[in-house]
Formats: C-alpha cells, sequence, structure tokens
C-alpha cells in the first residue's frame, strides 16, 4: 500500500515549507534529505518551531535532555569543553539535525549547541517521537534512518563524534 502520508487535521499547525527547502537545499553530508516532504507535513503536528538570537544556547553540555531539533534557517556552533577550555567541534548548517544522540541514547549531551546567528528552528521531544511511532510509523521509521544515516556520518569524523549531542 503506497498511501501518501497526511497529517492529523489540525487547523493551527504550522507550515514546515521552510524546512522542506532547507533540506532540499542542504548538500552536506548531515542533510535529512531521506526525509520526503509528505514526512515532513506529516510530522509538523507534533513539532513546535521556535527561533534563537544569536550566540543563544540550544544545548547545554551534560544536560539530560532528550528533545531533537531541526534546522531551518541559520547555522549553529557545536562546541566541548574540558578543563583547558572550548573546543570547535563542528557547524551544522539549515536543512540538518542536532539532538541526535540524547534523543536516541538518553545520555547526557556530549557538546554545547549555540546559535552563530538568528537561527529558526523546529524540536520534536521524544514523547511525540512515541505517538508518531504509534500513528504514523513509516513516518517514524523515515525518521530515524535518516538520523541513523547523518549519525554515521559523523562517526566518520573523529571530531564530529563528539558533535552527536
Amino acid at each position: 500500500m503506497n498511501a501518501v502520508f497526511q497529517p492529523p487535521s489540525a487547523p493551527n499547525v504550522p507550515s514546515v515549507r521552510g524546512l522542506i527547502d532547507a533540506v532540499n537545499h542542504n548538500t552536506v553530508e548531515d542533510a535529512l534529505s531521506k526525509v520526503t516532504p509528505a514526512h515532513w507535513e506529516a510530522l509538523a503536528p507534533f513539532m513546535q518551531p521556535f527561533t534563537l538570537a544569536p550566540s543563544q544556547m540550544l544545548i547545554a553540555q551534560g544536560s539530560l535532555d532528550r528533545t531533537l531539533y531541526f534546522l531551518e534557517s541559520g547555522s549553529l556552533s557545536v562546541h566541548f569543553e574540558d578543563a583547558t577550555g572550548k573546543v570547535h567541534l563542528a557547524i551544522v548548517n539549515a536543512g540538518s539535525a542536532v539532538g541526535e544522540g540524547g534523543f536516541f541514547s538518553h545520555m547526557p549531551r556530549n557538546a554545547t549547541v549555540q546559535a552563530v546567528g538568528a537561527c529558526k528552528l523546529w524540536n520534536l521531544t521524544f514523547i511525540k517521537y512515541a505517538d508518531i511511532s504509534t500513528k504514523l510509523p513509516r513516518v517514524a521509521l523515515a525518521l530515524a534512518m535518516a538520523l541513523g544515516a547523518i549519525i554515521t556520518k559523523r562517526m566518520i569524523d573523529r571530531r564530529k563524534r563528539i558533535s552527536i549531542t
């Protein structure tokens, strides 16, 4: 059965068009290209859009949060802090995700993530993902596979391994 994914009817669901465009224009290895526009439309009712100001922190190293974030616009800096100071690990651009490590493992965040400039993001909590898994299992699987691909690609680069937040 090749049914088209239809989001649950909700009159106030924000548009994910900008996120879809960002994913389609992201050509680096951590793009979410395996998640189709129909998948994003189905995910929209389960996610919340928000913005970050320049230099605002999104994820604190060591925190125990399971939220996953999708970047629609702007860039995020990922850095690790040890006794000797801050080590820059990566820049994440629009059309990708951060928070995948804590989302899947429920372990403390490995790195700090903050906005380089103004950013628009979407968050997806683990509780909402569990709801998607029940109601839209094909969408949940597509997202899990795309995130697994991102984790695998980030693992190849020794520095980016720590950036799996």
